[in-house]
């Protein structure tokens, strides 16, 4: 008779054989319920005997205590990121472009200097990487991805995915082990636990990585253990103390799968030639609505380890493959509703609300139609079949309507002489005209949060509500981008505490955030606890909150047209509010890249009595950092400048030049009569009159520019630097990419968010991507973040 060690170990061998049987290669040999009598059998001795628990044992996978919180781990192989290479298809045909993979294998081919590259292909699983790492055979740490150096410490949740050996499967096992993969939630169990949680009365999730990703971040591992997360295994780290290794990616998959772990079993495989991959790549797009996973694409890589490693990586992304991405997906659904939505500087958008339609992972129930134009154009009626697409896999479009199914009406002559209408699909007799059940959709004249005029103005796309803050809509989104962390950056103070603040009355204008107490906080709780640590935890960041950055506060005001980079380009021209508020339209225009709209809208809007108030109120609370104008702001506002953007009167750069060369002075202006006619009779009007005095007396009070430059930034400036433009891309060492952007702009220079041929300079760190990639091929320049620093510290 066997001890209850051995028993222990006896139970633990037979168990997890036949959950390997089960969850990986799906041929059970005993049924379920052999299984649990074996299970409660282990639980009991485990249980009288716990000092002989094996680390391997299946009732290891159940959860353990509540964690106040996940570790680090730092990855001894940085966890990279793959660049991607996507192929359109054509909405007519359906024929996809494959340009970008084709370029990939061409530049893959040349550097090994062959006509032809061996390929490993298995689908991109849309899922959760995460590295597993087996010391003796034994599971001892999981983590996840992270930034790709450091990840987090899942290990307790890791262990309840059924299909991960706690322990590596035959007699002959490694040293030590380090798997990566990836952690996902099958189709039919995301749309079980879905269910369970709209039984219990729960938020679904939006699709099933976001339930995986929430499911193995959980603090209580014996949640996780309820999710019935999976694992696919891609790739080795690390591998050492092992009877041989593998010399492909093939051989590695094998290995693994040897080893017990789960592959996607007829949808992997080694293929010679770009050709071969394609046609691989367009079997798993046609198969993809089958699969029992979600994937978003293929990931496909140079088979050969040796040729791997000569190919190497670039900005630690691999150069011997790539995320070949599959084309948004598409899907039929009916239109049940046109409604529109105001936004944070009023703008009505149309907004398809649509029948339920899973598409590319998730259930989508609306559609932005974009403005009038838009909606016009594809002619979108209530009750039309669409196709709606979620370009990029995120943001859900109507691309089209089809006609043919458009609901219609037969339209007949009754016997008085009037008409009447009858459906289309009547038994009737009848055989009037068809035309369409429902009119064109058309936005409305007043806004349908407050009321207020709906205007549109020349040339532009959308049309807006005049309400301003006076409408609910605004209001909310206008204190949402105020109190946002690159605005007055109010921790705790977010979308649903200021929807429900607003709603409740609480909240009515910027000044309102500075008035809030623990008492009016708590309006917005559902149970009056007598907690308040997080309402004082909002007080004291809004008291943080009280002198800001000027740049940051101009952001915040919500400005049409002023984004973070015309805030801060405002800052460092003007220094201070008054200065601003009392900038005429003109001397706006003159500033680099803010130009004649963005000027319009700055100057309107401090010219209108209700901002006046706001602002006025604001300040009664907030004192924003100030400075003195700078002096190459006159340089930039210089008379020739200024005169070309005079409303009323058109006068080209040349003419401006003549005419201030004629001038000779401001005061001449104003009362020189030799000047010429047309400009005699524009100052003559009381208008123009009073903005002339007024952009003088304005241009008059502004320091001097000794070095009378007019060519650079407002800022600082460095000049390695000034005037160059700088993408960042990736994880810097130790900087956060608003940090960089922030240094490089007090240096004088731009940051933009994309690469083309006017960039000077891309900055590159961890999983830099694409933007890394065309910056190589058009040969700009790329610095680290330590040679970034060294350019910002040289001296000029």
């Amino acid at each position: 008779m066997s001890t209850p060690q051995q028993r222990i170990r006896t139970l633990v061998q037979t168990l997890n054989r036949y959950a390997r049987e089960y969850y990986t290669l799906d041929a059970p040999s005993v049924p379920d319920a052999e299984y649990d009598r074996l299970y409660r059998e282990l639980e009991a001795l485990e249980a009288e005997y716990p000092q002989f628990r094996l680390p391997e044992s299946p009732t290891q996978r159940v959860g353990g205590a509540v964690l106040d919180g996940f570790e680090t781990v730092v990855h001894a192989v940085p966890m990279l990121s793959l660049n991607n290479a996507f192929s359109p298809r054509n909405d007519e045909t359906g024929a996809f472009d494959h340009a970008e993979f084709l370029a990939f294998d061409e530049r893959v081919c040349k550097e090994l200097g062959v006509s032809q590259v061996e390929y490993a292909a298995e689908p991109k699983f849309d899922g959760l990487a995460v590295s597993l790492l087996y010391q003796n055979g034994i599971l001892v740490q999981a983590a996840t991805r992270g930034d790709g150096t450091t990840g987090e410490n899942v290990t307790e949740n890791i262990k309840t995915v059924r299909n991960i050996p706690l322990k590596l499967h035959g007699e002959k096992q490694p040293a030590l082990l380090e798997v990566r993969g990836e952690v996902l939630m099958l189709k039919a169990d995301f749309a079980a636990l879905n269910q369970r949680q709209l039984e219990a009365g729960q938020k679904p999730f939006a699709n099933p990585r976001n339930a995986a990703a929430g499911s193995l971040r959980q603090l209580d591992s014996k949640i996780t253990a309820q999710r019935k997360l999976h694992f696919f295994a891609y790739g080795i780290a690390q591998l050492s103390g092992a009877e041989r290794l593998p010399e492909s990616h093939m051989e590695e998959l094998a290995l693994l799968h040897e080893l017990g772990f789960s592959l996607p079993e007829g949808y992997f495989g080694a293929y010679t030639g770009a050709a071969a991959v394609l046609r691989e790549y367009e079997r798993l797009a046609e198969h993809r609505p089958r699969l029992p996973y979600e994937i978003d694409g293929m990931v496909v890589k140079v088979n050969s380890l040796a040729e791997q490693q000569q190919l190497g990586f670039v900005s630690r992304a691999p150069r011997w493959a790539i995320a070949h991405k599959f084309p948004a997906e598409e899907a039929l659904t009916t239109v049940e509703a046109i409604d529109v939505q105001v936004g944070r500087t009023g703008a009505i958008t149309p907004v398809a609300r649509l029948a339920p339609v899973f598409v590319g992972g998730v259930t989508v129930t609306n559609a932005t139609l974009h403005n009038q134009d838009e909606v016009a154009r594809k002619d979108v009626r209530v009750g039309d079949t669409v196709v709606v697409r979620r370009a990029g896999d995120v943001i859900p479009e109507v691309v089209r309507v089809l006609l043919e199914r458009r609901p219609m009406v037969e339209k007949q002559p009754a016997l008085g002489g009037d008409l009447f209408l009858l459906r289309r699909n009547s038994q009737s007799s009848f055989s009037g005209s068809l035309e369409p059940l429902h009119e064109p959709f058309r936005l409305p004249e007043t806004c349908p949060v407050c009321g207020s005029a709906v205007e549109r103005e020349a040339g532009e796309a959308v049309a807006r509500c005049t309400g301003g803050m006076l409408c609910q809509a605004q209001r909310a989104q206008g204190l949402i981008h105020f109190a946002s962390r690159k605005a007055m950056d109010i921790a705790g103070l977010g979308d649903k505490q200021i929807e429900a603040l607003v709603a409740a009355d609480v909240l009515h204008s910027f000044a309102d955030i500075y008035q809030l107490d623990i008492a009016k906080l708590q309006t917005i709780k559902d149970s009056k606890s007598a907690a308040t640590k997080w309402a004082q935890n909002i007080l004291d960041s809004i008291a943080q909150s009280r002198t800001p950055p000027f740049a940051r506060f101009l952001f915040a005001l919500g400005i049409r047209h002023v984004g973070e980079s015309t805030a801060k380009q405002l800052a460092a021209a003007f220094g201070n509010l008054d200065t601003v508020r009392r900038a005429p339209e003109p001397i706006l225009a003159c500033l680099p890249d803010i130009g004649s709209i963005v000027a319009h809208a700055i100057a309107h809007y401090f010219r209108q009595p209700a901002q006046q108030k706001m602002l006025d109120d604001l300040l009664q609370h907030v004192t924003p950092q100030a400075a003195a104008p700078s002096p190459q702001t006159r340089a930039h506002a210089a008379p020739e400048q200024w005169l070309q953007r005079l409303p009323g009167i058109k006068l080209s750069e040349k003419r401006a030049a003549e005419l201030w060369q004629l001038a000779g002075s401001l005061h001449a202006l104003q009362t020189d009569q030799a000047l010429p006619q047309e400009w005699q009779d524009w100052r003559r009007q009381p208008a123009h009159a009073t903005l002339l005095q007024d952009i003088i007396a304005f241009t008059e009070a502004l320091p001097e520019n000794s070095a009378g430059d007019v060519s650079g930034s407002l800022h600082p400036e460095n000049s390695s630097i000034a005037g160059k433009t700088f993408v960042l891309t990736g994880t810097l060492p130790t900087l956060k990419r608003d940090q960089a952007a922030a240094l490089i702009e007090a240096a004088g220079g731009k940051v933009s968010g994309s690469v083309s041929k006017k960039t000077d300079f891309v900055v590159a760190g961890e999983a830099a991507g694409s933007k890394l990639e065309k910056a190589q091929a058009l040969g700009v320049t790329v610095l680290s973040e330590e040679e970034l620093l060294g350019m910002l510290g040289g001296a000029d």
